[in-house]
Order: structure tokens, then C-alpha cells, then sequence
């Protein structure tokens, strides 16, 4: 079975509307990067992990994404970690536009696709528009407390 793992920083970077998001509020970035990649791999039979730098603030839960943080090491530390303790990297399509990142995994026998590739072939499978962004905005728990003053 194949096995995305992504560099969810990297890739977020690569998607105009998220990367804005991700500047306002990283948590929002990060989960709205969760919620297209929950829809992308929804029907697909893969292993996906999300990897992002620092420290969990706020659990995000998507079906069939799992999301690590990379504490006090970096992301791109954990992404390697994790490939090298695959079993088999061959199985291993990594997502990152970060050329060490992207050249340990070939040297690891796994597959590379750049974030502006896979950015591309996300936003192709689905309308990412701006109501819809606005939408799940407001589907945040803590957007809602602020339009309405609750806090």
C-alpha cells in the first residue's frame, strides 16, 4: 500500500488561499490543509501523514489522515525518521518541495513529487473557491466566538 507522507508546511505554502490563511492563524492553515487532503485521499486505499513543525495546539482529526507535529525537532527531522524506519520506502511518495528533504527520499528509494505538482493535482480534483474557504472558517469553533463576541 502506498504511503503519502507530506510536508504540510511546505504545501501550504504552495496554495495562495492557504498560505494567507496560515499567516492570520497557523491552526486554521494547518486544518484547512487537513480537510483538502481528507477529501483528496477519501476514497483512496493509502496511508497519509501529515507532518507539520512544532508543537500540537489545538487535535485535528481527519479520517484516514494522520497528523504529526514535530516538536521540538524539525518536520523535515520526523519525515526522515520516518522513512528510514519504513520497511519498505519503495512504497513511500513523498510530497515536499525542500531539495534535501526531497533527495534523502530518493536516495531511499522513494517516489518524490514537488509541492507545486501536488498542489496542483488537489486543487484539480475539487473547487477550493473562496465562499467555500469562508464556509469552513466559520465552521471553526473559534471563528464562530469571535463573529459573535463570545469569549
Amino acid at each position: 500500500m502506498n504511503h503519502y507522507i507530506i510536508d504540510g508546511n511546505n504545501l501550504i505554502g504552495k496554495i495562495k488561499t492557504l498560505k494567507q490563511l496560515h499567516k492570520k492563524n497557523k491552526v486554521s492553515g494547518a486544518e484547512k490543509l487537513a480537510l483538502i487532503m481528507g477529501r483528496y485521499f477519501y476514497s483512496k486505499k493509502v496511508i497519509v501523514s501529515l507532518h507539520f513543525d512544532g508543537f500540537q495546539n489545538e487535535v485535528i482529526k481527519i479520517p484516514g489522515i494522520q497528523i504529526i507535529y514535530s516538536g521540538k525537532l524539525t518536520a523535515d527531522e520526523k519525515i526522515k525518521s520516518e522513512i528510514a524506519k519504513s520497511r519498505n520506502p519503495k512504497n513511500i511518495i513523498l510530497v515536499t518541495s525542500d531539495n534535501n528533504l526531497a533527495e534523502f527520499g530518493r536516495v531511499c528509494s522513494s517516489q518524490v513529487i514537488k509541492s507545486e505538482q501536488f498542489s496542483k493535482m488537489i486543487l484539480s480534483s475539487g473547487p477550493i473557491d473562496e465562499e467555500k474557504t469562508r464556509i469552513d472558517e466559520l465552521n471553526n469553533i473559534n471563528e464562530f466566538r469571535k463573529l459573535f463576541g463570545i469569549d
